[in-house]
């Protein structure tokens, strides 16, 4: 089954829009060929976990009936689910799965977050060379660790089409943080949509699916409590540089319908606890393209795990996660509720929605939506530079300083800078203050298509909210609040420093790293037993979630032997971070953006450990 061959999938005007309707139809069947020694597996209606963890198991993908949106579509599924089946291990045992593929086009299936073999790790093409059709894959590998994780297809688009699950290890040693119910909150977003389609809309008009531009409107608003001059000012730099400052994500709620569980904001998955009780959410951003905002209006989210690694306990309101990261948080209700779990997208088009109760049938009150975030200097590699008025109805608040930082220019007039000039690529060299000590931090980019344009002053971002969730009046977590509940495992410094810039042409949707795509770059190579510091620079005005297969990332951000250890590093526009990895597993690594159409245009690299 090709995805074009998805049955019922066609072109949707962009003034449409896809609103959930509840009718969740996706169909639950019986592991095929699956031997009475092996667990059969399902996905639980109430997304709570199989409370014994298996060892072997039979997974079929194939083709799956699903109606989400009121039209009657096919998506690509486990057993006959889609979302995939929730399963759950036990660190200490080695699973064995038989992957069977029932398609008619090539499978995978990637264990995110998991130290396996690089031959277990399931890109095709790197570890393995795929399912093909008709046939089985097994994958067996020793657990290592523990944790919430997830698993989804590394092949074409068919993570957007339904093939991700959750996947849950049960530390050896018992828990950290007593919790008396557990249960998966795998937030998706689903588009009847073919995502070939996708992709040649935006590339034919990179703002195909953005709907809520700066208007006429909004201009003489600005105008009115900004001043003319310098709204005019604001518009003319922006267009000076052919962007927007409401790009905020690429595919909106437009096509979009925004799951929790695989079930529409209207079919408000529901779940049950008795006033009193601890409840574990572990969530997993398993969407192709969307950062989710989440909160549980009336209760605290005391956040114990971040990317299946336990953390210090950080009690917050409020929490951005990325594509392919997870949290797990902590919620004690001591009144009936009922209580909203409430994901928003980041552009504020739509947002996933669930209710905890203490009974079945309830609902939630759901809260507004958020104002939309827009887009500033900061986002663009300025710093904090003073705009003088410009960037009207932004604040351009100061980022908490550190070592390595770039600083501000302490109040640089932009009024009469060449925009054009300050983003064209080896810009950094101009004769500007406050420009030496940014420009410090860059690699030469050739100029190109490929890189629209180059930040001049990339900052310490750690310590913020993001866009949208600054000064909202909730404690919102931050990077910087991360602290492992233990240290490193390897406290020898980095021997060397690897600096990637990730460069983009918005207009164009080009996406690579040091303005190259995957076919023009070459490998990453690492010596096995190496310990590397990865600087991360974001050239461009989206948030990009890196993932790096095989091997830890040991954030750096002020917590000393205490960083914690994530697979997935969101990085903000205009960010400069930075991260250790110790190359202590030999293979061929995929390294990669984990927003699916920019790693399928280019922004995707390999590392070689040997």
């Amino acid at each position: 089954m090709s995805i074009r061959s998805l049955a019922g999938r066609s072109a949707i005007t962009r003034r449409r829009f896809v609103v959930g309707t509840g009718l969740w139809g996706a169909a639950l069947a019986l592991p095929q060929g699956s031997a009475s020694a092996y667990a059969s597996v399902y996905t639980p209606a109430s997304g709570r976990p199989d409370p014994l963890p298996g060892t072997r198991f039979d997974l079929t993908i194939g083709s799956v009936p699903i109606n989400i949106t009121g039209a009657r579509m096919h998506a690509v599924g486990v057993n006959g689910s889609t979302p995939a089946p929730i399963l759950r291990w036990r660190q200490g045992d080695t699973v064995e799965l038989n992957v069977t593929n029932r398609l008619d086009e090539p499978t995978s299936i990637h264990w995110h977050g998991l130290r396996v073999p690089a031959h277990m790790d399931g890109v095709p093409g790197l570890s393995f060379g795929g399912i093909a059709p008709g046939e089985t894959f097994t994958y067996r590998f020793p657990l290592h660790q523990s944790g919430t994780y997830w698993y989804h297809s590394h092949s074409g688009f068919q993570e957007q089409t339904g093939l991700y699950g959750a996947l849950i290890i049960d530390p050896k040693d018992g828990y950290a943080q007593h919790f008396d119910r557990d249960y998966v909150m795998v937030l998706s977003d689903w588009t009847d949509v073919d995502p070939e389609d996708i992709v040649s809309n935006l590339k034919f008009q990179s703002d195909y699916y953005n709907f809520r531009q700066r208007t006429v409107g909004t201009f003489f608003r600005d105008a009115h409590r900004q001043g003319l001059g310098a709204t005019i000012r604001d518009r003319l730099q922006w267009g000076a540089m052919n962007m927007a400052p409401t790009d905020i994500l690429d595919v909106s709620g437009i096509i979009y319908t925004y799951l929790i569980n695989g079930q529409s904001p209207g079919a408000n998955w529901t779940g049950l606890f008795r006033p009193g009780e601890r409840i574990r959410l572990r969530f997993i951003n398993a969407s192709a393209m969307t950062l989710f905002d989440v909160r549980v209006p009336g209760l605290t989210m005391t956040v114990v795990q971040a990317d299946g690694n336990d953390v210090e306990p950080i009690p917050v309101d409020e929490f951005r996660i990325g594509p392919a990261e997870t949290y797990d948080v902590i919620v004690s209700p001591t009144a009936d509720g009922p209580y909203t779990v409430f994901a928003q997208a980041e552009d504020r088009t739509g947002y996933a929605r669930g209710t905890l109760a203490t009974r079945s049938g309830l609902a939630g009150p759901v809260p507004p939506m958020d104002p939309r975030p827009l887009r500033t200097m900061t986002d663009m590699g300025m710093g904090n530079m003073d705009m003088k008025g410009g960037m009207a109805g932004m604040e351009m608040g100061s980022s908490p300083g550190k070592p390595g930082d770039a600083p501000a220019s302490g109040g640089m007039d932009m009024d009469h800078m060449d925009m054009k000039e300050a983003n064209r690529p080896g810009a950094a060299a101009m004769d500007m203050p406050g420009m030496a000590a940014a420009s410090r931090h860059k690699t030469e980019l050739k100029p190109g298509v490929a890189v629209q344009s180059v930040a001049m002053m990339p900052i310490n971002r750690l310590a913020e909210p993001g866009d949208g969730l600054e000064n909202n009046g909730r404690r919102v977590l931050t990077y910087a609040d991360l602290r492992a509940t233990i240290s490193g495992a390897d406290p020898r410094p980095p021997s060397r420093e690897i600096t990637l810039h990730l460069t983009g042409n918005m207009e164009r949707f080009i996406w690579g790293f040091d303005g190259k795509k995957f076919s023009e770059a070459e490998p990453i190579r690492l010596t096995l037993g190496e310990r590397v510091r990865f600087v991360l620079i974001n050239d461009t005005m989206m948030e990009h979630p890196i993932h790096l297969h095989g091997l830890w990332s040991e954030l750096e951000n002020g917590q000393g032997e205490c960083r914690p250890y994530k697979h997935t590093i969101t990085v903000k526009p205009g960010e400069r971070l930075s991260y250790l990895v110790t190359a202590d597993e030999p293979g061929l690594w995929a390294y990669h953006c984990h927003l699916l159409y920019h790693m399928e245009v280019g922004m995707f690299r390999t590392v070689v450990v040997s």
